[in-house]
């Protein structure tokens, strides 16, 4: 039976935010498929199962950077694994640059027919680097993305696609991010200082794509009429004063929940082709309600509308301000679903079908 390897540009386990390291971290704690996995070394091991180190040396460097010798030193620690006439599906996250360098590797040990890649993109649109397209898509076994729009976006723009192509839903551990009474939640509000106002939370990196500033603005036109609101920004800075916003700075991954459990309502205002939205669905999870840009897998991920109110013009702030009066109004509705929607455990039994699936497609 083949054999599974996970190649990871970061070391696992990942102690920092990161939405396809929690997945792996989760996924590996549990019952995985996961044989080996390739990666820098990290301060913990995962039980059960066996690593080969990646290590950087001034000679690879000098590889990479003048010989055009790529991923030299992820190639040594694969070569330390890799046995001739034995099966093996590769694992690769996000990570193009490794693909072409895995293959030509591959083709040379004379193994590339006993390997099967599998490549898991997090993103939306198609990769749009100029003349590889086609290049990278025949290159690897199957494509792995996140929503079903994703693959038909795919679909449109590629002349060939992969052999073989699927769906993966993100998925968060619900026995941590999950609605709690409305005691509890009055609870949090006062830790949190957050009283009997109306808490809103937007949660992300700092940076343009990512809409804080829309919210912003949309922010200090609401509250001008509107005092018993507070706005939490956490994952960023403060850059100025603003009435009625908290700006928190980076949260633990652990904190989180109850961030959003104080909360009453999560703003998503992305200006990119998200993939999916993890806190998205963290925050509906706590209980909030959502209101997200309809850009990319959010769409898909709110079930066009069911789970959330759905930006159509996400760059206008009135569409932003409409939405948030509508919600202050109590012009929506709290929406039901199961708590196993985008669950961990969902995406761990989900990726052990698509290793056995790959497995069984092997000679």
């Amino acid at each position: 039976m083949a054999k599974v390897i996970l190649l990871s540009q970061v070391s696992l386990p990942f102690s920092k935010i990161g939405s396809w390291t929690t997945l792996y971290n989760n996924y590996l704690e549990k019952n995985h498929e996961i044989d080996y996995i390739v990666c820098p070394k990290p301060e913990d091991l995962f039980e059960g199962v066996k690593y080969s180190f990646v290590q950087a040396t001034f000679w690879s460097g000098i590889q990479n950077k003048i010989f055009k010798k790529k991923n030299i030193e992820y190639l040594k620690a694969l070569n330390k694994i890799i046995v001739p006439k034995e099966n093996y599906i590769i694992q690769i996250v996000d990570n193009y640059g490794m693909v072409k360098s895995l293959k030509e590797y591959l083709v040379s040990k004379g193994v590339s027919k006993n390997c099967y890649i599998q490549f898991f993109y997090h993103g939306f649109s198609p990769y749009g680097q100029l003349n590889s397209k086609s290049n990278f898509y025949e290159l690897i076994n199957e494509l792995v993305v996140l929503t079903n729009d994703s693959y038909k976006q795919h679909k449109k723009s590629i002349i060939t696609l992969p052999s073989h192509f699927s769906i993966l839903y993100n998925g968060i551990d619900t026995n941590k991010f999950k609605k709690v009474s409305i005691l509890k939640k009055q609870e949090l509000k006062q830790k949190y200082g957050f009283d009997d106002k109306k808490a809103f939370v937007w949660c992300s990196q700092d940076r343009p794509k990512k809409g804080l500033h829309i919210v912003l603005e949309a922010w200090k036109k609401i509250y001008k009429t509107e005092k018993n609101i507070v706005l939490i920004v956490i994952g960023c800075e403060s850059q100025e004063d603003i009435d009625g916003v908290k700006f928190l700075g980076k949260i633990p991954n652990y904190d989180l929940p109850e961030y959003y459990q104080a909360s009453d309502c999560y703003l998503f205002p992305t200006l990119c082709q998200e993939g999916f939205g993890l806190s998205l669905i963290e925050a509906l999870h706590c209980g909030n309600y959502c209101i997200a840009s309809a850009m990319g897998g959010v769409p898909e991920v709110l079930q066009y509308g069911k789970l959330g109110r759905l930006i159509q013009n996400p760059d206008f702030v009135s569409e932003w301000v409409d939405a948030i009066n509508d919600f202050l109004d109590g012009k929506f509705e709290l929406p039901e679903f199961s708590s196993e929607l985008y669950s961990s455990e969902k995406w761990n039994a989900r990726m052990n079908e698509l290793i056995t699936k790959a497995k069984n497609s092997m000679p």
